[in-house]
Protein backbone atom coordinates (compact mmCIF):
# COMPACT_ATOMS: atom_id res chain seq x y z
CA UNK A 1 0.00 0.00 0.00
CA UNK A 2 1.24 3.25 -1.08
CA UNK A 3 1.90 6.00 1.45
CA UNK A 4 -0.76 8.16 -0.31
CA UNK A 5 -3.06 5.30 -0.13
CA UNK A 6 -2.46 4.93 3.68
CA UNK A 7 -3.31 8.82 4.46
CA UNK A 8 -6.26 8.34 2.47
CA UNK A 9 -7.35 5.03 4.25
CA UNK A 10 -6.58 6.40 7.55
CA UNK A 11 -8.26 10.25 7.23
CA UNK A 12 -8.38 12.00 10.44
CA UNK A 13 -12.32 11.52 10.70
CA UNK A 14 -11.86 7.59 10.72
CA UNK A 15 -8.80 8.38 13.70
CA UNK A 16 -11.20 10.85 15.11
CA UNK A 17 -14.07 8.28 15.59
CA UNK A 18 -12.06 5.65 16.62
CA UNK A 19 -10.63 7.58 19.65
CA UNK A 20 -14.05 8.52 20.50
CA UNK A 21 -15.83 5.09 21.08
CA UNK A 22 -19.48 5.74 22.87
CA UNK A 23 -21.25 2.80 25.12
CA UNK A 24 -17.61 1.21 26.46
CA UNK A 25 -18.97 0.42 29.84
CA UNK A 26 -20.47 -2.77 30.59
CA UNK A 27 -24.13 -3.65 31.44
CA UNK A 28 -24.69 -4.47 34.68
CA UNK A 29 -27.62 -7.22 33.81
CA UNK A 30 -27.18 -7.46 30.07
CA UNK A 31 -29.90 -9.59 28.19
CA UNK A 32 -27.67 -10.88 25.22
CA UNK A 33 -24.30 -10.44 24.10
CA UNK A 34 -22.33 -11.65 21.30
CA UNK A 35 -18.86 -11.62 19.90
CA UNK A 36 -17.11 -11.76 16.49
CA UNK A 37 -13.36 -11.86 15.32
CA UNK A 38 -12.12 -11.41 12.12
CA UNK A 39 -9.75 -14.76 11.56
CA UNK A 40 -7.72 -12.63 9.07
CA UNK A 41 -7.04 -9.88 11.31
CA UNK A 42 -7.79 -11.07 15.09
CA UNK A 43 -9.72 -7.63 15.54
CA UNK A 44 -12.82 -8.61 17.97
CA UNK A 45 -16.25 -7.26 18.93
CA UNK A 46 -18.16 -8.37 22.17
CA UNK A 47 -21.86 -6.48 22.50
CA UNK A 48 -24.13 -6.37 25.00
CA UNK A 49 -27.75 -5.44 25.17
CA UNK A 50 -31.01 -5.20 26.50
CA UNK A 51 -34.06 -4.74 24.40
CA UNK A 52 -37.42 -3.58 25.00
CA UNK A 53 -40.35 -3.88 22.48
CA UNK A 54 -37.50 -5.38 19.95
CA UNK A 55 -35.76 -2.16 19.71
CA UNK A 56 -32.77 -1.69 22.01
CA UNK A 57 -32.81 -0.22 24.96
CA UNK A 58 -29.29 -0.46 26.44
CA UNK A 59 -25.72 -1.16 24.19
CA UNK A 60 -22.32 -1.95 25.65
CA UNK A 61 -19.24 -2.55 23.50
CA UNK A 62 -15.75 -3.99 23.70
CA UNK A 63 -13.82 -3.43 20.69
CA UNK A 64 -9.91 -4.59 19.83
CA UNK A 65 -9.67 -3.76 16.03
CA UNK A 66 -7.62 -1.58 13.76
CA UNK A 67 -8.86 2.00 13.44
CA UNK A 68 -11.36 0.83 10.62
CA UNK A 69 -12.81 -1.24 12.88
CA UNK A 70 -13.30 0.99 15.71
CA UNK A 71 -14.48 3.92 13.31
CA UNK A 72 -17.16 1.71 12.28
CA UNK A 73 -18.01 -0.02 16.18
CA UNK A 74 -17.64 4.43 17.01
CA UNK A 75 -20.62 5.09 14.10
CA UNK A 76 -22.53 1.86 15.21
CA UNK A 77 -22.84 2.50 18.91
CA UNK A 78 -23.68 6.46 18.12
CA UNK A 79 -26.83 5.34 16.75
CA UNK A 80 -28.02 1.89 17.44
CA UNK A 81 -29.95 2.82 20.86
CA UNK A 82 -33.54 2.13 19.81
CA UNK A 83 -32.93 0.31 16.47
CA UNK A 84 -35.46 -2.82 15.41
CA UNK A 85 -33.27 -5.88 14.14
CA UNK A 86 -34.05 -5.30 10.55
CA UNK A 87 -33.15 -1.82 10.88
CA UNK A 88 -29.40 -3.44 11.64
CA UNK A 89 -29.81 -5.99 9.22
CA UNK A 90 -30.46 -3.57 6.55
CA UNK A 91 -27.08 -1.57 7.92
CA UNK A 92 -24.91 -4.85 7.78
CA UNK A 93 -26.24 -5.18 4.49
CA UNK A 94 -25.71 -1.89 3.37
CA UNK A 95 -22.13 -1.71 4.64
CA UNK A 96 -21.82 -5.06 3.19
CA UNK A 97 -22.57 -3.59 -0.26
CA UNK A 98 -20.59 -0.46 -0.14
CA UNK A 99 -17.37 -2.11 0.65
CA UNK A 100 -17.91 -5.22 -1.97
CA UNK A 101 -19.95 -4.17 -4.67
CA UNK A 102 -19.87 -0.51 -4.97
CA UNK A 103 -23.31 0.55 -3.37
CA UNK A 104 -23.77 3.28 -1.75
CA UNK A 105 -23.34 4.14 1.80
CA UNK A 106 -26.28 3.14 4.45
CA UNK A 107 -29.15 4.92 4.89
CA UNK A 108 -29.48 7.18 8.04
CA UNK A 109 -28.99 6.78 10.81
CA UNK A 110 -25.71 4.84 9.73
CA UNK A 111 -24.87 7.04 7.00
CA UNK A 112 -21.78 7.68 9.18
CA UNK A 113 -19.99 4.42 8.07
CA UNK A 114 -19.75 6.55 4.38
CA UNK A 115 -16.20 7.46 6.25
CA UNK A 116 -15.35 3.81 5.61
CA UNK A 117 -15.88 3.96 1.56
CA UNK A 118 -12.15 4.13 0.62
CA UNK A 119 -11.68 0.91 2.48
CA UNK A 120 -13.51 -0.61 -0.53
CA UNK A 121 -10.13 -1.64 -2.48
CA UNK A 122 -8.41 -2.95 0.91
CA UNK A 123 -10.60 -6.45 1.16
CA UNK A 124 -8.41 -7.03 3.93
CA UNK A 125 -9.81 -4.43 6.25
CA UNK A 126 -13.61 -5.57 4.90
CA UNK A 127 -14.30 -8.13 8.16
CA UNK A 128 -13.14 -5.57 11.00
CA UNK A 129 -15.24 -2.92 9.66
CA UNK A 130 -18.25 -5.27 9.26
CA UNK A 131 -17.64 -6.70 13.22
CA UNK A 132 -19.70 -4.20 15.52
CA UNK A 133 -23.43 -4.92 13.52
CA UNK A 134 -22.83 -8.59 12.95
CA UNK A 135 -22.09 -8.82 16.68
CA UNK A 136 -25.13 -6.57 17.04
CA UNK A 137 -27.61 -8.44 15.29
CA UNK A 138 -26.04 -11.84 16.75
CA UNK A 139 -26.64 -10.42 20.32
CA UNK A 140 -30.03 -9.00 19.04
CA UNK A 141 -31.59 -12.42 17.62
CA UNK A 142 -30.32 -14.26 20.80
CA UNK A 143 -32.48 -11.44 22.62
CA UNK A 144 -35.60 -12.18 20.68
CA UNK A 145 -35.40 -15.88 21.12
CA UNK A 146 -35.32 -15.71 24.69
Amino acid sequence: MADSDMIKLYSGRILELAANMPHTAPLADPEASARKRSPLCGSTVSVQLCTEDGRISAFSQDVKACALGQAAASVVGSQIIGRSLAEVEQARDQLKAMLKSGGPAPDAPFDGLSVLEPAKDYKNRHASIMLALEATLEAMQTAQNA
